[in-house]
């Protein structure tokens, strides 16, 4: 599977076989064109649920605006990021909150390979959403939607305008929100998360910012063994959302 952003932030092209056919089972609506290699005869399901007529090519002659080297399997869409990330006071006025909720919240991230890791391992470990800030962060791009593979059209991605606001905001709610530092005052395989959660990640370089820092009600930390220094914030989210799911399991059900 490879995916690609173009032109503008808003649509990508995103190409191969099963990222196609995942978007249009999973979110039909935020993809807004189809292309289909001319030699492929049985159209998928997942295609035909659409009502869709694609658009088809022929052998190498690819819409321009991707690479001709390109694997794509025979399958291209272009997909309307817009729809697919909602804003938060829309999430908010859906949410359920129970005790085995919990969300997500991007600190600035900058490698959009590490928001797509994270996506995936949210969705994975059974989180309700992903928050994305509005500036200062790594939007929904092409190589997110690769990386995430497929998951960024299986679990809400929420755009914030304020971190900080939002957090308040989702504290009144009933949530209790765990940063994650490597100087953290409790271990996380230590920490029960009774409570509906909130996991903040820090940029890749600097962290949590010391504003947002100010907002959460524990600073955790991953043990490892004093040679290594950190984690990558992907790794570190993972394992974050995999202690939070053993404590509920729930969470992991269809």
């Amino acid at each position: 599977m490879r995916i690609v952003a173009v032109m503008d932030d808003r649509f990508v092209y995103m190409y191969g076989r099963h990222a196609v056919l995942e978007a249009l089972n999973r979110r039909p609506d935020v993809v807004v064109e189809l292309f289909l290699r001319d030699d492929i005869g049985d159209i998928p399901k997942e295609i035909l649920a659409t009502m869709r007529k694609p658009t088809r090519f022929h052998g190498d002659k690819v819409p321009p605006v991707i690479e001709r080297s390109a694997v794509h399997q025979g399958y291209i869409a272009k997909v309307d990021t817009e729809k697919l990330v909602v804003s938060f006071a829309d999430f908010c006025s859906a949410l359920t909150v129970t005790p085995d909720t919990a969300l997500v919240v991007l600190g600035e991230l900058q490698d959009p390979h590490n928001v797509g890791a994270v996506i995936r391992s949210a969705a994975a470990f059974g989180a309700a959403a992903v928050l994305l800030p509005k500036h200062r962060q790594a939007g929904v791009t092409g190589t997110v939607l690769k990386v995430s593979a497929g998951m960024a059209f299986a679990i809400p991605l929420v755009e914030v305008p304020n971190v900080n606001r939002a957090l308040e905001d989702l504290k009144e709610r009933g949530f209790f929100v765990y940063g994650l530092d490597g100087a953290g005052e409790t271990n996380v395989s230590e920490e029960d998360f009774r409570k509906p959660s909130v996991l903040v990640l820090g940029n890749e370089g600097t962290g949590v910012r010391e504003k947002t820092a100010e907002h959460c009600d524990i600073m955790l930390k991953i043990p490892m063994h004093p040679r290594c220094e950190s984690l990558n914030a992907s790794v570190s989210a993972a394992l974050v959302l995999h202690a939070w799911s053993l404590r509920h399991t729930k969470a992991l059900d269809a």
